[in-house]
């Protein structure tokens, strides 16, 4: 938590430190990357925050994980991803194993193995701390979603919401 901020709303479930959160075993958090040598063969683990597959690299899939310290970029080639596809796609938590490599102040991990770790998101659901609080007042008048009743409203609208001509 940021310094002099309040905490989070009870309902989140969540308390002041990061320790709250479910851990990945055998991880090496981000903002620790620096300190493996070149080519060490690492695990890093976090949220994906993107998947990209640029036309113009032959296959390669860049992913970016998040974890409570930062965020690590990873490579995965080709190969990897065919034995992997369901974790790239489908994975929200992800463990990488790969090698660390770094060229001048970008670092980033070449995926050797890739592991589904998403369940570990889905017992924060399960927690009894972790309730959604109570829906807002609906408003007390909603705009009309059916053809009919918009026509009704406004008969110079059809459907597609374009004016017509009368």
């Amino acid at each position: 938590m940021f310094p002099n901020s309040p905490p989070p709303p009870r309902w989140l479930g969540l308390t002041p430190t990061p320790q709250s959160w479910p851990r990945t075993p055998r991880a090496v958090p981000a903002a620790r990357l620096d300190e493996p040598p070149s080519g060490a063969r690492v695990a890093v683990a976090g949220l994906v925050l993107v998947r990209q597959r640029p036309g113009t690299a032959r296959g390669v899939i860049f992913l970016t994980l998040e974890d409570e310290t930062g965020v690590v970029n990873v490579v995965v080639r080709a190969g990897i991803y065919e034995r992997f596809r369901r974790e790239v796609v489908a994975g929200r938590l992800l463990r990488v194993t790969g090698r660390l490599q770094r060229e001048g102040k970008v670092v980033h991990v070449v995926a050797e193995e890739i592991e589904d770790l998403s369940h570990l998101l889905d017992s924060l659901l399960h927690d009894e701390a972790c309730t959604l609080p109570p829906p807002h007042d609906e408003p007390a008048e909603r705009p009309p979603h059916d053809l009919e009743a918009r026509v009704a409203a406004d008969p110079a609208r059809v459907g597609d919401g374009l004016p017509r001509a009368a």
